[in-house]
């Protein structure tokens, strides 16, 4: 039974904090045999910190924003899951940083997703500052789970139907 079923959408729940307030575009990128999504975010004066840098848990959430760009497009972002009747939360985290980001940076999240054998989404994404410089590079695995936490070991269908697209964009 999803959410909708149950007459209640995860969007309607979290209402206007649903969306990201964060200045930013994003468009689909082919580039030779790789195959990405590109947001573009703009590092705003409340995510630097005292030592005049981007505080390092914004990376995650930049992050996020990719990922959510990208799966968006393919009804796969959080809150589309969500609304299917799944969960997608994250089990993995790997963030490694390069290069600070400073204010006023217009940074380039690059996100792609990563084949995998199991019933789980991972999301590969660089975050590339000013000249094409390779500021943060990092990965974020999700399991999925049914709306009681199940764990699911195989695809649900609606979410290999949704993937099935993303993957043939990605050609991965």
């Amino acid at each position: 039974m999803t959410n909708e079923d149950k007459g209640t959408s995860l969007s309607s729940l979290l209402g206007p904090r649903a969306s990201c307030l964060v200045h930013r575009s994003s468009l689909l990128v082919k580039e030779g045999l790789v195959n990405f999504h590109e947001t573009l975010i703009k590092v705003r004066f409340n995510e630097v910190d005292a030592y005049k840098i981007a505080w390092h848990g914004h990376y995650v959430a930049w992050m996020e924003v990719g990922r959510n760009d990208l799966a968006g497009r393919f009804g796969l972002d959080a809150v589309q899951i969500a609304d299917s009747g799944y969960l997608a939360p994250v089990v993995a985290l790997e963030l490694k940083f390069i290069r600070p980001a400073r204010f006023g940076e217009e940074l380039r999240v690059r996100t792609t997703l990563r084949r995998t054998e199991t019933a789980t989404l991972e999301f590969a994404c660089d975050i590339f500052g000013e000249e094409g410089k390779l500021s943060a590079s990092g990965r974020t695995v999700h399991a999925l789970t049914d709306r009681d936490g199940v764990l699911q070991y195989a695809l649900p269908q609606v979410i290999a139907e949704r993937l099935q697209g993303l993957m043939a964009f990605l050609g991965v």
